[in-house]
Formats: C-alpha cells, sequence, structure tokens
C-alpha cells in the first residue's frame, strides 16, 4: 500500500522548516479537506499525511501556512505577505508508490519536487 509524506526545507535560514501547518484536500467535484497537520522539529511530519485506505489515485493540495512560520521566526514581511500559503498541486497515479513532496522556502520563493 502507498503512503504520502512531505518535508519543508526553509533555505533562508538552512534549517528545517518546523511548526508549519500542512493541510490536505482531495481535489474531485469539490476541494475536500482530508487532515491537517504540523512539521516537526526537523520540519517533518510525524506520521504520512495520507495513507491506508484513504490513499487513493487522483488529485491532490498540500497547503503549507509559510507566512506564519516566517512571522513566527520575526521575519520582517510586507502586508499582505508575498507568499502566504505555497499551495502544490499534484496527482497520484499509483496506489502502491510512496509519494514523497518536499518544499523548499523562502519569504520570496519556493520549489518542490517529487522525493524518494
Amino acid at each position: 500500500m502507498g503512503y504520502l509524506t512531505t518535508h519543508v526545507l526553509d533555505t533562508a535560514h538552512g534549517c528545517p522548516g518546523n511548526d508549519i501547518s500542512v493541510s490536505l484536500y482531495r481535489i474531485g467535484q469539490e476541494r475536500e479537506l482530508i487532515t491537517q497537520v504540523k512539521t516537526n522539529a526537523d520540519g517533518r511530519c510525524d506520521k504520512p499525511v495520507l495513507e491506508g485506505d484513504n490513499f487513493r489515485k487522483g488529485v491532490y493540495e498540500l497547503v503549507f501556512n509559510v507566512a506564519a512560520y516566517y512571522q513566527k521566526r520575526g521575519v520582517q514581511m510586507p502586508e499582505p505577505a508575498f507568499l502566504g500559503e505555497v499551495v502544490l498541486r499534484f496527482g497520484i497515479a499509483d496506489e502502491g508508490e510512496h509519494y514523497h513532496v518536499p518544499l523548499l522556502i523562502s519569504p520570496y520563493s519556493y520549489s518542490t519536487y517529487r522525493g524518494s
């Protein structure tokens, strides 16, 4: 059975992005909230974000609240922040695979890739 994991790296400070709120949505006829989690001190979630019977083929969104993270760190940001939430829309095509979706952030940029 496959599963979904994520982690966040703060490239502006060279450290894991800890205590970042992450929401997972399934995209279909409507946008359905599946779960909400927070990253730990290592920038990872303590368990897979999606697994078991909920891990199905389809389109999903991970939404990371990066503005709140940088505000907690005391970073001076404009109002509204350039990046409030980072939304990553991706597809799960194989229910038997591990999908890892990391996020690298700074207050003014982000990148992602399919990890392992």
